[in-house]
């Protein structure tokens, strides 16, 4: 994934980075909160040899202090110092608890030891500090005096005395917590990165041409009116309603010398706004002055004549069942469109949506209008699109952005192909107005919007 790709994969996710930094913070500040407070007192100890009488003797005390130096930074940690410290001061704990609160680390290249004491009372702190000063001296001093003699070559001094703490060493709230920050909005980054690397849903117009191989004719922006109402306003110049202006000029400018006449609708899968724009496009170019017929052939689930205020009931299963005549069902929906309902629900949508009927109601459609819409039930659920793909002129796929899989599309695409069936473009449907999609578009586009409701 270049910088780009990865631009694009933050900016689409970008509330996981920020939940990411909000948890990873909490948590730390949290944690920071629960920990008891410790304090740190410190201590310098300075060892020497008392034998100094000439230059030789010094530098020979000097080598002999820091080889010294590492042993005497273990006995500061160790029990028997522990032990003396216990009973100094009084305390009430273990050696081998003392012990975990004295840090001694030597100065390298120096005669130097630095002692650290953390303990919950900062008070405590300092006391212990100061009594392994003086325990150790006395220790050291016992070890180093030989035999016979009253007093030993090595001295210990405390140069510097630990004073008392005013702020704990632990927690470090304030650093915790953005360390926490930090933490998490990595995580959330790599989550983000992860996520679209594992996303499968269709969300790039070359994407789309690869998998159908058929260009992408425009891009549906969501509206939440138009989720409501499935219906364009006519007067609105942005947005979706400019989405399908743009799609009826691109749609008619397929093929100038031998322009499809008879469309068909359809999607993947259901849910992907099919419906909507077979609706919307059949307006659109009735508004451009196109006479145009919409024929609701979802016989499953029928939905045209819901949206477009009309009655249901009687329609195309009428016709193709000698029942009633086309002129019989049209329905007029302004002066350039007019609409043909499903009908009843047939036991052999399949079968009849396939039959030499149907072709001979195309025609006659396709003799007396300009341009038939057909919206058609979607592709891979139910085989009626494939058996009605190979009568009309040519086929648009609606994709909805973010949802649909490639898989899906491709799958979509090769079985229309299957059958014979043409698909001239691919419609983005649904795509947030903020996406790298739509603003390539420049949709000027202030709606709010919510969840989508599901369609065919």
């Amino acid at each position: 994934m270049d910088s780009r790709g990865v631009w694009a994969a933050l900016r689409r996710a970008w509330w996981l980075p920020v939940l990411g930094a909000l948890v990873g913070g909490a948590v730390a500040l949290a944690v920071s909160l629960l920990q008891t407070p410790v304090y740190t007192a410190s201590t310098q100890l300075f060892v020497s040899t008392t034998n100094a009488g000439t230059t030789s003797d010094a530098f020979q005390g000097s080598q002999f202090s820091e080889e010294r130096v590492a042993s005497y930074a273990r006995l500061l940690t160790g029990e028997e110092l522990a032990r003396r410290v216990i009973d100094e001061l009084g305390l009430d704990t273990s050696p081998a608890s003392l012990r975990e609160e004295v840090v001694a680390t030597p100065v390298p290249d120096t005669v130097l030891i630095d002692v650290s004491v953390t303990d919950p009372d900062p008070q405590q702190a300092q006391d212990i500090a100061a009594a392994v000063g003086s325990e150790f001296r006395d220790l050291v001093s016992e070890l180093e005096t030989p035999p016979g003699t009253s007093s030993s070559p090595v001295r210990v001094l405390v140069v510097e005395p630990p004073d008392l703490p005013t702020s704990p060493t632990s927690p470090q709230t304030a650093r915790s917590t953005v360390i926490g920050v930090l933490a998490g909005l990595l995580l959330g980054a790599a989550a983000a990165l992860v996520r679209v690397r594992l996303d499968r849903s269709v969300r790039d117009r070359d994407q789309v041409t690869a998998l159908t191989g058929a260009p992408v004719l425009g891009v549906v922006p969501r509206d939440l009116e138009l989720e409501k109402s499935h219906l364009i306003d006519r007067q609105n110049t942005t947005g979706g309603a400019e989405a399908f202006r743009q799609l009826r000029t691109n749609l008619q400018f397929i093929s100038p010398d031998e322009p499809p006449r008879v469309i068909m609708v359809t999607s993947a899968v259901p849910g992907e706004g099919k419906t909507t724009l077979a609706v919307n496009l059949a307006v659109v170019l009735a508004e451009a002055g196109t006479q145009v017929i919409l024929v609701e052939a979802d016989l499953r689930r029928p939905r045209v004549t819901r949206y477009l205020g009309l009655v249901g009931g009687v329609g195309l299963t009428n016709i193709l069942a000698g029942t009633a005549t086309i002129d019989e069902v049209v329905q007029r929906y302004g002066d350039h469109l007019a609409v043909i309902g499903a009908g009843p629900t047939p036991p052999n949508p399949g079968e009849l949506l396939s039959s030499s009927l149907m072709s001979s109601f195309l025609d006659d459609l396709r003799a007396k209008n300009d341009i038939v819409l057909v919206d058609a039930p979607p592709v891979l659920p139910v085989a009626d699109a494939s058996g009605l793909g190979a009568l009309v002129d040519g086929t648009v796929l609606s994709v909805r952005y973010g949802v649909t899989t490639r898989d899906q599309v491709h799958q979509a695409a090769m079985t229309l192909r299957g059958v014979g069936a043409r698909t001239l473009g691919v419609v983005l449907n649904l795509v947030p107005p903020r996406s790298t999609v739509a603003s390539a578009y420049g949709y000027e586009y202030s709606a709010s919007y919510g969840p989508e409701s599901p369609e065919p």
